[in-house]
């Protein structure tokens, strides 16, 4: 995420953000609760991500009032101590001698800044690899908004969390996959773990090599059994840029597992074998 170290646009008129490493404070999840999110448009009002976020939000946004506003809107609201942010941003990662650019969705506070990059950040979750086809990732939205709520929640409920590496605390999340079942598209999959017959035997869960469509409908189930991959990479066109993996619980919103390694020949852009391996080592 854009802050890594916690776990966790108009596409092109807004400026690349470098990531940055913000722990929130107790006062800033608790400023948070006294805010309007402003869920920030593109200015192309008929942009997939626009339509895609005034469809999911009104249901799935509750922890805040909020509202939609345009890029350019938000440019002058930045300062506003009144208002959060839920927005959309081409990212670089730091210290990556790849400058890979990713897309974060970000939800950060109103206030007195030098930018978009030192706006307080309560939570950044890589949504995709810059210039991916939008089909790969938008569906879905509704639930890293609700993520992005419950972790919230999880930080005010637990402030004594943000001291620590809170990847280690969603990772041990892995020991509740008992039972789920691993939605895995097979073009996201390392090829000698590609088949439900590969995985199995390093991972003794239930898997399922889906479609996007199946997993589109278990989104809109809200299937309390089914855990998907999302995976975030440029592919293994662009070495040393970062693969990010996560494994989200459709019905909780919750991450199971979270992880990213550097690309090279020897790690493609894909869920690999080591990975199935960490799960099974956990539960």
């Amino acid at each position: 995420m854009k802050n890594l170290s916690f776990v966790f646009l108009s596409f092109f008129m807004v400026s690349t953000v470098a990531a940055q490493d913000y722990v929130p404070t107790e006062k800033d999840v608790k400023h948070f609760y006294e805010t309007k999110t402003a869920i920030v448009l593109e200015n192309n009002q008929m942009a997939e991500y626009n339509l895609i976020m005034k469809e999911e939000a009104p249901a799935e946004w509750t922890i805040t009032p909020f509202e939609f506003m345009s890029w350019k809107n938000f440019e002058k609201k930045t300062a506003d101590r009144a208002y959060s942010f839920v927005t959309l941003n081409k990212v670089t990662i730091e210290k990556d001698k790849s400058n890979a650019l990713y897309l974060f969705l970000d939800l950060v506070l109103g206030g007195p800044s030098k930018g978009l990059s030192d706006m307080p950040d309560l939570c950044s979750i890589p949504i995709a690899y810059y210039n991916a086809n939008e089909e790969t990732y938008l569906y879905k939205i509704s639930v890293f908004l609700r993520f992005m709520q419950n972790h919230v929640k999880l930080i005010s409920q637990n402030p004594a969390i943000l001291e620590k590496n809170i990847l280690m605390y969603y990772n041990r999340n892995v020991q509740k996959l008992d039972g789920k079942t691993l939605y895995l598209l097979a073009d996201e999959l390392a090829k000698d773990v590609n088949t439900e017959a590969k995985i199995q035997k390093l991972y003794d869960g239930a898997v399922k090599i889906a479609t996007i469509e199946e997993i589109k409908q278990a989104i809109a189930n809200k299937d309390p059994n089914v855990v998907f991959l999302h995976k975030v990479g440029p592919g293994d066109r662009q070495k040393n840029a970062r693969c990010y993996k996560m494994l989200v619980g459709v019905a909780d919103a919750q991450f199971y597992y979270f992880d990213y390694h550097t690309i090279d020949s020897k790690s493609p852009d894909a869920f690999m074998a080591s990975d199935f391996k960490k799960l099974s080592r956990k539960n």
